[in-house]
């Protein structure tokens, strides 16, 4: 593999995990902010549960009282810790980067420049080769809990450059113990490879770029971990999208019956379906009267509380059409409940419409008038369009016959007109009457040779 090959590939992994549509996929982006807050959360309590404990082990092990130095020290790691807690983000952000910084910076503060307070000789090369430097590790771990795994990166870099800096800081650094540094370089005379790794006044430099190489292995293999964990995560945000897609036309029973499916929504089939249409009567005349806003806010209204009454009666929300739908029951699935749930969600819209109507009534605002009509039968349904874009669809006479139906309430006098196929299909007579119907005999509709016969539910609205 060439260079170029492979640092094309690299990129096509950073392009491809770069979460572009981050802003266009809300269950995305507010997955990714719930983890990032809930890591940064769980390893700062974890981190100050930790401090805590080394607090107080501190304090058994030195009980002096220059060992304020490093509890002062310590209450810092936790004041860093909650103001990463307080910023953090899903986005790129400096300030988190520098508080990253900081807190290895500390780190390596503690673990290289000797105690100011403490009285006892010591030197800053013996602080630093004491073999503190795993304590690093403890901020990477909870780097890897808080961030994601590109932000271990960084980590690595700041570390390395703190680390190697704090190196030859130490090394250029007076001593304390110049005499015991020269005892031990005495009883040493002679035997060069050990007194380079025990002399007192100096540093050896190998261990330290095996402590930074480790480091660094370390931190690649919690990325790649880190990496598994976010893809896993980009792929429920979008199944939660999936299913949130669903939702907004199905009721959440079926959501959830069709989220356990493998087999596909759109295969090309025949069933029996209720059709409904419902429409606001006069929209028009009223939309030239009311300023856009308005007339947005009162559809919004509208849609909203129609699409609670459908998937309240078991219904498919299909489309919205302007001032009105069109639902279906029996779709995808059917069952012995489709026409009577179609029937009870007309008469559940009428309701509705009524109390909004009492509302808008009060605020001063002309009552609005919905008509309703519906038709049962057997329709073909599936995908349907191009290999670019397909979209569910209930096809057939049965659709066009519930559209003329609903057209018709104006001329009948009617809020809600239904065939004798739905009616029938519904309980016959005794659901008519339970809810309100009356047989309205053979009616010829628009465009269909064949006559229906109808049932109407008289106006329980105000006409415009």
């Amino acid at each position: 593999m060439t260079a170029v090959s492979f640092g094309e590939r690299i990129r096509r992994i950073r392009r491809r995990n770069d979460l572009p549509d981050l802003e266009n996929n809300k269950f995305l982006h507010e997955a990714l902010n719930q983890n990032k807050h809930e890591g940064l959360l769980l390893a700062v309590k974890a981190r100050t549960i930790c401090l805590v404990i080394i607090g107080l082990f501190l304090i058994y092990l030195s009980p002096d009282w220059y060992v304020l130095y490093y509890e002062i020290l310590i209450v810092a790691f936790m004041l860093i810790g909650w103001a990463q807690v307080k910023i953090g983000r899903v986005e790129r952000s400096r300030a988190e980067l520098f508080l990253i910084f900081l807190d290895l910076a500390l780190m390596t503060v503690v673990l290289v420049v000797p105690n100011p307070w403490d009285p006892r000789p010591w030197s800053a090369a013996l602080q630093y080769k004491f073999g503190n430097f795993p304590y690093f590790f403890i901020l990477l771990a909870a780097a890897t809990l808080a961030y994601s795994w590109r932000t271990l990166v960084p980590v690595v870099v700041f570390t390395a450059f703190l680390w190697i800096g704090g190196f030859f800081w130490a090394t250029y650094q007076p001593s304390d113990i110049t005499e015991v540094t020269e005892k031990v370089r005495e009883a040493l005379d002679g035997y060069p490879n050990i007194l380079h790794f025990i002399d007192p006044g100096s540093i050896p430099i190998e261990p330290r770029i095996q402590e930074i190489l480790i480091f660094a292995i370390v931190a690649f293999i919690l990325a790649l971990n880190g990496w598994r964990t976010n893809q896993l995560l980009v792929r429920q945000a979008e199944a939660a999208r999936g299913r949130a897609n669903l939702s907004r036309h199905f009721p959440p029973n079926i959501v959830d019956n069709l989220a356990e499916r493998d087999q596909p929504l759109g295969e090309v089939r025949e069933q029996r379906v209720a059709v409904l249409f419902a429409d606001i009567v006069g929209f028009t005349k009223m939309a030239e009267t009311e300023t856009p806003d308005r007339i947005v806010s009162v559809l919004r209204d509208f849609h909203s509380r129609m699409e609670d009454c459908v998937f309240e009666n078991g219904g498919t929300l299909d489309k919205f059409l302007g001032d009105g739908l069109m639902a279906t029951f029996g779709t995808p699935e059917t069952t012995p409940q489709d026409a009577e749930n179609a029937l009870k969600c007309s008469v559940a819209m009428q309701r509705h419409m009524s109390r909004w109507n009492e509302e808008r009534e009060k605020a001063g605002l002309a009552p609005i008038r919905l008509s309703v009509g519906i038709h049962y039968g057997t329709v073909v349904l599936g995908d349907i369009g191009s290999e670019r874009r397909l979209e569910y669809a209930v096809l057939g006479d049965v659709v066009n016959v519930a559209s003329r139906l609903e057209a018709s309430t104006r001329e009948m006098k009617a809020d809600i007109v239904v065939s004798s196929e739905l009616m029938d299909a519904a309980g016959g007579e005794q659901m008519a009457r339970e809810l309100g119907f009356v047989e309205n005999g053979s009616q010829s509709i628009r465009g269909r040779g064949e006559a229906v016969t109808t049932w109407l539910h008289l106006i329980t609205t105000p006409a415009n």
